[in-house]
């Protein structure tokens, strides 16, 4: 998550913060069983791409404003980055009010935490936009509070996502430079998904030891080769054409691919550009939503010292 820019009022006061809010792609996913408040266990490498929307924060005397150039997201209660704003201004009442305008570049219930990213965006730029002087903690408290992906998506870089999701270790930094990611023309409701796993019989899972040590070495091959996802069992039942979307990457070069979140976006890591473009442009004849990207900062944090929760 980037500040990348300020305008500075009279007595050095913010008249507005303009923030990037990347996505997050989930490189391995395994659910390793059933908590007693309702939610899943979960084990998952998280990992930001360089797909992002733009968050614009202003002060305003009071209330919550929220525009957006998608009319496929909502602008009130019902929108996370609404909801982060309204939680830490309930706190806070002396900041007053926000004027948040999202600049939406990440696809609508794709799997890649686009609202949960807007919502980091928010509590981030309000802590800087008021002064409000948050430490980490208490901010990744804060996320943990409208999503399981808000902390994750504060924390940037890679991680080893446990819990509901919120319960992060930071990885090393490594740069995923030619990734394609293809959404079908449909979304696929999160809480379905997880409705209909069978914790008995999951299948295939992903050998998240296997992934860990490929990624601390950095060696593309092998992280490719260890993705995986276990609610591809479910997603592709309903869905086969996501299976088909695997097998075309696979067609075209990708060293591995596979689905993000429950779906339906399908990211596959390529050998180089000339692949990566090459496949893109073919995916681009066929599906509507389909995006070239890389590692969000090159797989780094902005250079801070991670948060670690837990």
């Amino acid at each position: 998550m980037y500040i990348i820019g300020e305008k500075i009022k009279e007595k050095k006061m913010l008249e507005e913060i303009i923030l990037e809010a990347p996505a997050k792609i989930n490189l391995t996913l395994d659910v390793t069983g059933k908590r007693p408040d309702g939610y899943h266990e979960l084990e998952t490498v998280m990992h930001q791409i360089s797909l992002a929307d733009i968050i614009r924060l202003k002060p305003r005397r009071e209330g919550i404003a929220l525009r957006t150039n998608s009319s496929a997201i909502p602008d009130g209660e019902d929108n996370l980055a609404y909801r982060a704003a309204r939680l830490v201004l309930d706190q806070y009442p002396a900041a007053g009010g926000v004027e948040i305008h999202i600049d939406k570049k990440i696809p609508v219930g794709a799997g890649l935490a686009g609202g949960s990213t807007d919502a980091a965006a928010v509590i981030l730029g309000l802590n800087r936009l008021y002064d409000m002087g948050l430490a980490e903690p208490a901010l990744l408290e804060q996320g943990a509070r409208i999503g399981s992906d808000v902390p994750f998506c504060m924390a940037g870089g890679t991680a080893l996502a446990r819990g509901r999701g919120e319960i992060l270790t930071p990885l090393p930094v490594c740069h995923l430079p030619h990734l394609v990611l293809v959404k079908p023309d449909f979304q696929i409701s999160t809480g379905a998904v997880y409705g209909l796993l069978d914790l008995e019989n999951m299948g295939s899972r992903p050998d998240t030891a296997a992934f860990l040590e490929a990624w601390g070495k950095c060696d593309i091959i092998s992280i490719a080769c260890h993705m995986g996802n276990v609610l591809e069992t479910v997603s592709i039942k309903k869905y086969p054409a996501l299976e088909d979307i695997r097998q075309e990457m696979l067609d075209r070069g990708a060293l591995g691919a596979v689905m993000s979140g429950s779906g339906p976006t399908m990211v596959g890591i390529f050998p180089d550009p000339k692949t990566a473009a090459a496949a893109g442009q073919w995916f681009m004849t066929r599906y509507q939503e389909v995006y070239l990207a890389a590692s969000y900062n090159r797989g780094d944090r902005n250079g801070k010292e991670p948060f670690i929760t837990g």
